[in-house]
């Protein structure tokens, strides 16, 4: 009998939890006849009583189990130390909050048993009930990030996808510190389903995903996944360098030929900062690559297990 494995970061997720759990438990129990499972909770720091709650989970239901961090080290992390711990020939990822749908289950294990692909994976096909701003930065994003890097990632794609062991084991390959599942989904290949649905609004509690938070994660993405702002940063160092030789030619010209002086230091100084500026921007995103770079290099743990009832768990990776 196949099993599944079911992978739920938590961050605060005290209130939809019970919710997540009761309703995806029936789901999968419908399936039992097939396919056997277990659900890794990650407690990614909480602040409230998630823990609690998972232990409470725990103790009823026995295919529950629980991994909890030290502190908040991301989504990213909580991610993927339940790829590292998942035992399952099928493994899957979904938030809490219940946007994504545990009825679509049983539709993705169908399309994954047809053996045509190697992944199911979800995506939005509106926006209903997000802020009109977010959205039209969130399709963007889809599209800078797809012209500038080999990542292949479509519109309105979530986290939640049902994969198979192959894929998850090409996932777990990739140990990177700097983690952007997304990028990483698409850039391993492998033959991917893509199952639309309409969005669905959080059971529960409140988003923690800010615009800015948001913002910073997608600057993150295009720097893990792409070389292109360096290239940028280069190309329109070498075209100021230019256009300041044909700016000094011109001062020249115009000294030896009319011989009358250069004025109009507002507007020097006005170019000298505008100068300064694509400087101080092209360093910044060289900055960017080698705090990235510095970070990989300490190669610190994406995660520590403070606390967990599984006794085969990877408690530090």
């Amino acid at each position: 009998m196949k099993k599944i494995s079911l992978i739920v970061p938590c961050y605060n997720e005290q209130e939809a939890l019970p919710i997540f759990h009761r309703e995806v438990t029936s789901v999968l129990q419908g399936l039992s006849d097939k396919y056997d499972y277990e659900l890794i909770y990650i407690n990614d720091g909480s602040k409230d009583k998630t823990l609690e709650v998972l232990k409470g989970l725990a103790e009823a239901d026995s295919k529950a189990t629980y991994l909890s961090f030290s502190r908040n080290f991301g989504k990213e992390a909580a991610m993927y130390a339940g790829f590292t711990n998942a035992k399952g020939d099928y493994v899957a990822v979904m938030d809490a909050d219940m946007q994504d749908p545990p009825s679509l289950i049983p539709q993705m294990l169908e399309i994954l048993e047809s053996g045509e692909y190697d992944s199911v994976a979800t995506r939005r096909v509106s926006r209903q009930g997000e802020p009109p701003i977010r959205s039209w930065f969130a399709r963007l994003f889809y599209r800078i990030i797809n012209k500038i890097s080999d990542a292949d990632i479509v519109d309105g794609a979530r986290d939640f996808r049902l994969m198979k062991r192959e894929m998850v084991d090409a996932i777990c390959s990739m140990s990177e510190y700097n983690r952007f599942s997304k990028g990483i989904f698409g850039w391993i290949g492998f033959r991917t389903y893509w199952l639309p649905y309409e969005n669905v609004e959080r059971v529960a509690g409140e988003t923690k995903w800010s615009f800015w938070k948001l913002l910073k994660y997608a600057i993150d993405g295009i720097i893990n996944f792409s070389q292109v702002p360096l290239s940028i940063a280069s190309w329109g160092g070498l075209l100021m360098t230019m256009l300041a030789i044909l700016a000094l030619i011109f001062i020249i010209v115009r000294r030896l030929v009319f011989g009358d002086p250069v004025n109009g230091w507002a507007s020097t100084i006005c170019i000298v900062i505008f100068i300064g500026g694509i400087q101080l921007f092209s360093m910044g995103i060289m900055g960017q690559y080698m705090a990235k770079t510095y970070m990989e290099t300490k190669n610190r743990p994406h995660y520590i297990v403070a606390e967990t009832n599984r006794e085969d768990a990877t408690k530090i990776k």
